[in-house]
């Protein structure tokens, strides 16, 4: 395995003068690196039809459209989800705004089947509007068209690089046949991984594992070969051309570059990584917390104050947790890519819009993380996998300021409040830690709980902010979690 930080400077960024390579030039370095066999395109897979997943394949394919000789370009997604009238309308709406996507559609012969879907006489799938490029999570932007694969096996079965977008989720099973694939033709393709999330395990020991974690486990497919992609990118912002960038992290300095000189254009900038453990961890904890920023956004009118104020609390909480699972105690991985991830996912996008619609009554938590044109809103899942971590009583840290063993969880308040959020039933009321003890100091005057989700999750970190965050989520050098992971390097991984 080849380390380092991955050239250009030391930060591991490219070098300035990659970006005026041209495409082909750089198209032709990342065959060599990654070793094609000569005569045959390279073949790129997106496993994963969601928005980000097919604006990053649409993207690829629009910077390389005139080498279809060298670089070949599919997605895989499942068939048989048929999409409502309202969507047909909304699509046919979308195709009449553009008359070059009316040209398009017109010359291929595939115009009228909208049409006949506005009228309610044919169903339309998700997979065959694809094909046309039109994801049904982000209907108002057309992509690329697509080539769409329905079958798993023929979609990857030749695959140089798969891109993974399936939520953390659901990639265990999809990818335990991708494993078997794998063995079977008895070579590795790389894996770029767009998910976030986590997947908690209670044995042998409390753990966890992040997207690329998960891939390796069921697949057997060398760590080396698997990254992760992340960075401040809105799909729908990208696939309009605003300026973006990015980090691929992964061990393998060589592999790492040349996909970030494959990835990158003009306006969406790579930088590389050694560091894939960090940034899949805060991957997962931002959009958990993407979420509380929703509902302060909702439950305080859109204070920017009480915004502020829940930023500086979420980040030190994310940078707490990312210290105790990776056993790294500097704070300066939330910087650049990661902490511009961060921000914007705060601010925009599907878990953001999620928590503000939990605070304004709009969307009701017990019906579950998936939402019709969203999809699936991913940091709800991670709420509990991370609570459920780091409330395990077999995991104890020192106390910041008695030194006593306590559990993670009795300092991460912000946390432990969304947690509550999405594990009450609706008819039950929620309490503030403060509320809990005056009902058990006083029953007889003890205050109603919340009925409210978006003013009980207000209350909790108006509390919360009582304390400094950073004298609360101290860790004192060379703590660690009390029970140890089985690879003794002080990783809950």
């Amino acid at each position: 395995m080849d380390g380092g930080t991955g050239g250009g400077d030391k930060n591991g960024n490219a070098e300035a003068s990659e970006s005026e390579i041209p495409s082909d030039a750089r198209l032709d370095n990342v065959i060599k690196a990654l070793k094609v066999p000569e005569g045959r395109p390279l073949n790129v897979v997106g496993v994963g039809a969601g928005a980000w997943g097919a604006v990053f394949i649409s993207m690829l394919q629009k910077e390389y459209f005139n080498m279809k000789d060298k670089i070949k370009f599919s997605i895989y997604r499942r068939e048989g989800k048929e999409l409502s009238l309202e969507t047909a309308s909304k699509i046919l709406e979308v195709i009449n705004a553009d008359s070059e996507v009316i040209r398009r559609l017109r010359q291929k012969g595939r115009y009228f089947k909208y049409v006949d879907a506005r009228l309610g006489e044919r169903v339309l799938s998700a997979a065959e509007v694809l094909t046309d490029g039109f994801c049904e999570n982000m209907l108002d932007l057309p992509l690329m068209p697509l080539r769409v694969i329905t079958d798993l096996t023929e979609a990857v079965w030749d695959a140089d690089v798969i891109v993974n977008s399936i939520p953390s989720s659901n990639i265990r099973p999809v990818f335990e046949v991708i494993g078997n694939l794998v063995r079977e033709r008895g070579r590795c393709p790389l894996i770029i991984s767009l998910a976030k999330g986590i997947e908690y395990k209670e044995s042998p020991e409390p753990h966890i594992l992040t997207p690329s974690g998960i891939i390796h486990d069921v697949t057997g497919i060398p760590k080396e070969n698997i990254f992760y992609l992340g960075g401040p990118n809105i799909a729908s912002e990208v696939w309009k051309g605003e300026y973006a960038t990015a980090r691929i992290c992964g061990l393998s300095r060589t592999l790492r570059r040349a996909l970030a000189s494959l990835i990158r254009n003009d306006s969406f900038v790579v930088w590389d990584n050694p560091d894939i453990v960090n940034h899949e961890i805060m991957g997962g904890l931002k959009n958990v917390y993407a979420i509380g920023a929703g509902i302060i956004k909702g439950a305080a009118n859109n204070s920017a104050t009480s915004m502020a104020v829940y930023f500086s609390n979420a980040c030190a909480e994310m940078v707490f947790i990312s210290q105790l699972l990776t056993g790294v105690r500097d704070p300066v991985y939330l910087a650049g890519p990661l902490l511009a991830d961060v921000y914007v996912t705060l601010l925009k996008g599907r878990n953001a819009w999620y928590g503000e619609q939990v605070a304004l009554g709009n969307v009701n938590p017990e019906n579950g993380p998936y939402v019709p044109g969203k999809g699936l809103i991913e940091g709800v899942g991670a709420v509990g996998n991370f609570h459920r971590l780091l409330s395990d009583s077999r995991l104890t840290i020192p106390h910041p300021k008695t030194e006593t063993a306590c559990s993670p969880i009795a300092l991460l308040p912000t946390l432990s409040a969304l947690n509550d959020v999405f594990s009450r039933k609706q008819s039950e009321p929620l309490l503030t830690p403060k509320q809990k003890l005056h009902r058990k100091s006083n029953p007889a005057k003890s205050q109603p709980g919340f009925r409210d989700p978006g003013q009980y999750f207000l209350a909790q970190m108006k509390d919360a902010s009582a304390t400094d965050p950073e004298a609360r989520l101290h860790i004192f050098e060379g703590a660690l979690l009390t029970t140890q992971p089985s690879d003794g390097e002080g990783r809950l991984l």
